[in-house]
């Protein structure tokens, strides 16, 4: 076989490779910016300002579309990704980096951090902006480590948060100061 008749092979296999580069970048392209919480943001669940809420909150975009899914704690955007009973079609979920919070009455409209590379703290005293435990999210470990100092709790990331933990039953106090026991099921 001449050099001429492979010509047609290789340049076939080229322009599929450009093809499949093209693609990639599609796809990672696809992941849209977090945005920055406005006084609109209303919590999925709880249909409440965002804003009016402390500590860490999160966003969750959907495929095809433009606005996100917004939640009052992170542990509720966590029990939406693991709630069967709720789309799976996410391509982007942001957390409150709480090492940039200027506190946890003020976590920040727009520091933002992909959830998948945040350290939560799970099991530490702070509760979240609904009363019920938070998974706590830092953008470095380091971070994540002097909180758990402070507060207790333990260091996972995002596929480690148990679902126990998120999709339980919660223990609070009641106004006479004895426990009561919710469901807290999904977030609701």
């Amino acid at each position: 076989m001449n050099r001429f008749a492979r010509m047609p092979a290789l340049a076939f296999a080229l322009l599929l490779g450009l093809g499949l580069s093209a693609c990639q970048e599609e796809t990672s392209a696809a992941k849209p910016a977090p945005v920055a919480m406005t006084p609109d943001a209303t919590g999925y669940y709880c249909q409440m300002t965002a804003l009016e809420h402390d500590g860490p909150k999160a966003q969750i975009h959907l495929a095809g579309n433009p606005f996100p899914l917004w939640f009052t704690q992170v542990r509720d955007a966590v029990a939406f990704t693991m709630s069967p009973e709720e789309p799976k079609d996410y391509v982007a979920v942001y957390v409150s980096d709480m090492g940039r919070a200027e506190s946890w009455d003020n976590p920040g409209k727009d520091n933002w951090i992909d959830a998948e590379t945040a350290w939560f703290v799970i099991g530490s005293r702070k509760a979240g902006g609904m009363g019920a435990p938070e998974a706590i999210p830092f953008g470095s470990e380091k971070e994540a480590e002097a909180f758990v100092a402070q507060e207790g709790g333990s260091i996972v990331r995002l596929s480690a948060i148990p679902e126990s933990y998120v999709l339980g039953s919660v223990v609070s106090e009641d106004e006479t100061g004895g426990e009561t026991m919710t469901m807290v099921e999904a977030g609701r």
